[in-house]
């Protein structure tokens, strides 16, 4: 018999609905699960069980809002799970189902740390609007994930948490910024969770964790803190095991019809229209491969035997599927490193801080406050007058292709001590060579999905990128899917965690 934590979000929710499972039940489990494992790969700053049991209590006495869908269940054979219409609409279409909040967004009554000793125990007075989407669809947040100080790095320590561990070997790194996020997924802690991302913090982790890591498109849902909120880049998303479960909390994320604070927003999709790609995928599509970096000027770029195996089992699998693939080379224009390291030191430099706290921050970060300083408005107008250019010569060089290939990551994931935590240049020429391929999809603001297409020699996962047109995430899900479907990678679980 299957054990609720084996199934996914998406069989979760369909026993949810048909009332055979209780949002108490599912939360009791899960909470077992974080007190059991939780400590073990530093995967939550704050566990609210009291809060996770309340709001659970609170939706079984009001009952879910929508009939029972069409399909069927047994959790003693769950392969034969199916729904009929999975189409619906977004309105509490997370009922009942537990996720985590990042530690960069803010929920009511809870401490947001943001990864930072200067706000650790800072109780929120309110929600940011990220946490307000998904408790609007339904959902119940069992705490708050690790991330680092700010969400500024593309690994997961902080001096609060300590880091965030890889499940499949607890001697690397998760990955970051959506670190915590990745690990508890990975670890089979909570079914999905939303992580941000401003230049690869949900696919880096979902990729050196074994999942599915959705960047929408820029202003397809509310929130996306740290780095990526200085110049657009950033933007909240899921981080899931299947695709499937990655579409289902998105249509939560989303919600129903924006406030009008969302003043930027990604085109429309119809309800239900991100389940039904990853339910049904299909089509052929003219795929561009691409191994091309812009950060190739200033830096050596390159791909390690688990990002070469990964991206060169990619192809065959798409090949394989009938997808039409082309090498195609990105023509850029010099000053891409520059650019981006200029938002990079500027977001630190404007945090606001309480008085005397700068004594707090960890030795990174407070090099790049004073660093962040001495840029000025002239140069932050060039830098984003720089990407405003690039966004476009990028978008009209993938116009020929419904989708972009590239490697997920540079390397396998790295030790815990490997990034340097005292020498900021050293250690963002570190994140760079790590994940060369992710942050110019924030830059251009296009949507990018990572997938956990191999695993390498030593058993970890290997992943590629799928990167999309504008507003067009429809596409990377049905391709995500049918990669899915061929490989079945949600069956791969940490021994550890089985």
């Amino acid at each position: 018999m299957a054990q609720l934590h084996e199934l996914t979000a998406r069989e979760q929710s369909f026993l949810l609905r048909t009332g055979a499972l209780r949002p108490s039940e599912l939360v009791e489990h899960y909470l077992d699960r974080i007190e059991k494992h939780g400590a073990s790969i530093g995967a939550f700053i704050v566990v609210d069980a009291d809060g996770a049991r309340e709001r659970a209590a609170a939706l079984e006495a009001t009952g879910h809002p929508r009939s029972t869908p069409t399909g069927s269940f047994s959790l003693s054979d769950p392969e034969h799970f199916r729904i009929e219409s999975p189409g619906e609409s977004p309105d509490q279409v997370l009922w009942g189902l537990p996720l985590a909040d990042k530690d960069l967004e803010a929920r009511a009554g809870l401490p947001t740390s943001y990864g930072s000793r200067v706000f650790a125990g800072v109780v929120s007075e309110q929600s940011d609007e990220i946490v307000e989407a998904v408790d609007a669809a339904g959902a119940i947040s069992l705490g708050k994930t690790n991330t680092p100080e700010f969400g500024q790095h593309g690994f997961t320590d902080n001096l609060v948490a300590g880091p965030a561990r890889n499940p499949w070997d607890r001697s690397l790194h998760a990955g970051g910024s959506s670190g915590g996020a990745a690990a508890a997924v990975a670890a089979r802690l909570l079914p999905f969770a939303p992580g941000s991302d401003g230049g690869g913090s949900i696919r880096i982790p979902a990729a050196a964790t074994g999942l599915v890591g959705l960047k929408p498109s820029r202003g397809r849902v509310p929130g996306g803190s740290g780095i990526g909120s200085v110049g657009g880049l950033g933007v909240a998303g899921p981080i899931a095991r299947t695709v499937g479960d990655a579409a289902l909390l998105l249509e939560g994320m989303i919600g129903t019809p924006a406030p009008a604070r969302f003043a930027l927003r990604a085109p429309e999709l119809e309800p239900g229209a991100l389940l039904r790609a990853a339910d049904t995928p299909h089509g052929r599509f003219r795929i561009g491969i691409l191994r091309d970096s812009p950060w190739a000027d200033e830096y050596s770029i390159g791909l390690d035997e688990s990002g070469e195996l990964a991206f060169s089992e990619g192809i065959e699998h798409l090949r394989a599927l009938g997808h039409v693939l082309t090498e195609i080379p990105l023509e850029r224009s010099a000053g891409y490193s520059n650019a981006f390291r200029t938002l990079w030191r500027s977001f630190p430099a404007a945090a606001p801080l309480p008085e005397g706290a700068e004594a707090l921050l960890e030795p990174v970060t407070a090099q790049l406050r004073e660093s962040g300083k001495e840029v000025r408005a002239t140069d932050l107008i060039a830098a984003l007058g720089f990407f405003a250019r690039f966004e476009r010569d990028v978008i009209d060089q993938f116009a020929g292709f419904d989708a972009i290939l590239t490697p997920a990551l540079g390397q396998s994931p790295r030790t815990l001590d490997w990034y340097s935590q005292t020498d900021p240049d050293l250690s963002f020429e570190q994140q760079v060579l790590y994940s060369p391929w992710t942050s110019f999809v924030n830059a251009t603001g296009l949507p990018g999905i990572a997938l956990p297409v191999s695993q390498d020699a030593q058993g970890l996962p290997a992943a590629i990128q799928l990167i999309g047109r504008p507003g067009d995430e429809l596409t990377l899900l049905s391709l995500g899917a049918q990669l899915e479907n061929r490989i079945g990678w949600h069956e791969r679980v940490p021994a550890d965690f089985a």
